[in-house]
């Protein structure tokens, strides 16, 4: 069962140059259901089965990599819903077994159709195919963003995260910044990292969030999927300092853009900075298989 009952820590991170740093670790959420994704996924499920009154299929779409597949599969099984994953890739159908998120979303009971890059580019037409197959199915957008996504992140929001200054998130579909903008207090600022290169999404989020209290800011790397050595290093280096795994994708990018923001004196002395831990942890794995076929560096917790 899904619910808003959490207690999920903030941990301090460091004062640099008179900023105070800190971190919601909303990774620590579930084992198995990642970060931001539990939130993304909290009120699709709830309104669908409660107006419903069914078990619906559950119905995504991802990458070979992807955390919200796995996180879809594991609400399944946790709910005991089926589930169906929609993967880009037809090239991927027999490399299951190499790879750990599609073979953890497997373990976890669902099951996969594997498209082409121009199939799943398109995805209206194949989201129609699939309404029709499966009428009681329940079909999430790719990544877990929609308003009602957008509503689930309220709940990443709390008394506690009220006297902090900025909040801030990385940005890849845009629904966990759109819910943070949302939600946030009359006097916080909200700071996006992007991390793809998608000149839509200020628009998208405005849409979401109906507020324009918010800024995006580009990783140093924001070619989605893209790590570097330099990312990497970063990583490494603040696990062996605060003992916060990273990931290379999303909250690596944002934390490091962060703290080279704070070295340039982007903010003012004695504010208090919130960045929240979307999770994804999960891929960690995956990265380092295809790093170690290149002969780069290794993340190591």
């Amino acid at each position: 069962m899904l619910t808003t009952e959490h207690n999920i820590p903030i941990q301090k991170i460091d004062n640099i140059k008179g900023v105070e740093l800190w971190i919601k670790r909303e990774d620590l959420i579930d084992q198995k259901i990642s970060g931001n994704k539990y939130w993304k996924l909290f009120y699709n499920i709830k309104n669908y089965t409660e107006q419903n009154n069914i078990n619906p299929k559950l119905i995504s779409f991802g990458g070979a990599f992807s955390n919200h597949i796995v996180s879809v599969s594991a609400v399944a099984k946790q709910l005991n819903f089926p589930s169906l994953g929609i993967i880009r890739g037809e090239e991927l159908k027999d490399k299951i077994s190499e790879n750990p998120t599609l073979r953890q979303a497997l373990e976890n009971g669902m099951e996969f159709r594997f498209v082409s890059r121009e199939k799943y580019r398109d995805k209206e037409p194949l989201k129609l195919e699939l309404q029709t197959e499966f009428p009681t199915s329940l079909v999430i957008p790719e990544g877990g963003s929609n308003h009602l996504a957008v509503e689930g992140i309220q709940w990443m929001l709390s008394s506690h995260t009220k006297d902090f200054d900025y909040l801030c998130s990385a940005v890849g579909t845009g629904g966990t910044i759109a819910g943070i903008s949302k939600f946030a207090e009359h006097h916080q600022k909200v700071i996006g990292i992007k991390v793809v290169q998608d000149d839509s999404l200020e628009d998208q989020i405005k849409k979401w969030s109906g507020k324009s209290n918010f800024e995006l800011i580009n990783a140093k790397e924001a070619r989605y999927g893209k790590i570097t050595d330099d990312n990497i290093r970063f990583i490494n280096n603040f696990y062996k300092q605060h003992q916060v795994p990273l990931e290379p994708i999303y909250t690596g990018k944002m934390m490091q853009k962060i703290i080279e923001l704070i070295e340039q004196d982007y903010f003012e002395k004695e504010t208090k900075i919130l960045t929240f831990h979307t999770g994804g942890l999960q891929g960690i794995e995956g990265a380092n298989q295809q790093l170690q076929k290149k002969n780069k560096r290794l993340i190591q917790f």
